[in-house]
């Protein structure tokens, strides 16, 4: 018996996606960007600082890197805190020593409990982000959209009444969004998000929110934490992505190199000697642009079809 032509209709099959979020996009097809002074990698830091509760919240999920064996888990919840107590500051100077300016995505909590950490990653000329409340602060198709709107709402508070500016960008926790996170960080205010981790240029929604891709592959979290490798190796990769992006910008244009880095695995002593000579490597590379994420998008956003 044949199948009934009705079976094989699918109201989704089309070319691209089966989702109106954004069209559908090939490398081979793009308009080639162009980064100042005829750089082609622009290398992009982002820093997640992040205060974890002491008891996780499992609704709508648990964040990663959160705590692990029974309550009150102090080795997880102190082994977090040294990030702000001293990782932090390490890769503070490390930027400084090399000349880099990054972006930092910050929990509203670390605003509100830690203000002088944001107000030094400000004065040093580093850009904010909002990320989250706090690591808590887990976003899914499951949370009430208007527990999001408040969501973004407070993160967003948080950071203004210390910086006394709305933060331009958005990174939510483990990249997870609902179908309505688009949306709701376009009526908050917010101008570009990192959570789609789909390229290696920027791109804009169908809303006109821009994402900055932040590649998950490359993160520290992933390369020493999750595979256990060297930090040594994390740098060779790293560089080898450089590498390999600066030659093909020579027929696609400016490409997308993200670094991101967590000051509780990358900040420990045995890790940032390595650290500070990967920042030295990169910006003696003719190709290195080191960006915040505003000066991609402002860059990008000038060459960007309306």
């Amino acid at each position: 018996m044949s199948l009934d032509p009705s079976y094989l209709e699918y109201a989704h099959r089309r070319l691209g996606y089966d989702h109106d979020l954004y069209p559908y996009s090939a490398l081979p097809t793009r308009k080639p960007l162009a980064w100042p002074q005829g750089k082609s990698v622009a290398t992009w830091i982002v820093v997640s600082l992040e205060w974890f509760p002491i008891v996780p919240s499992d609704t709508p999920f648990r964040a990663p890197g959160h705590m692990q064996t029974a309550y009150p888990d102090y080795r997880h919840y102190t082994a977090r805190e040294y990030g702000t107590r001293v990782g932090f500051y390490r890769l503070l100077d490390a930027f400084e020593k090399a000349g880099v300016k990054v972006s930092v995505a910050a929990n509203g909590a670390i605003a509100q409990r830690y203000p002088a950490i944001i107000r030094d990653v400000v004065d040093a000329g580093h850009e904010i982000i909002a990320h989250s409340t706090d690591m808590n602060g887990t976003i899914a198709s499951t949370l009430p959209v208007e527990d999001e709107r408040a969501l973004i709402r407070d993160s967003i508070a948080a950071l203004f009444d210390v910086t006394g500016t709305t933060p331009r960008g958005w990174h939510s926790i483990a990249r997870s969004q609902s179908f309505a996170t688009t949306d709701l960080l376009v009526e908050a205010g917010i101008e570009y998000c990192c959570d789609w981790a789909n390229d290696e240029v920027p791109w804009t929604f169908a809303n006109g929110l821009v994402n900055l891709p932040l590649n998950h592959e490359l993160s520290d979290r992933q390369i020493l934490n999750v595979q256990q490798q060297s930090v040594d190796s994390y740098s060779t990769q790293i560089l080898d992505a450089h590498d390999w992006l600066a030659g093909e910008a020579a027929t696609h244009g400016g490409r997308l190199l993200p670094l991101h880095l967590t000051p509780y695995i990358i900040g420990l002593p045995y890790r940032m000697d390595a650290f500070e000579r990967l920042l030295a490597d990169l910006a003696a590379k003719p190709s290195t642009w080191f960006a915040r994420g505003s000066d991609i998008l402002d860059c990008y956003r000038q060459q960007a079809p309306e």
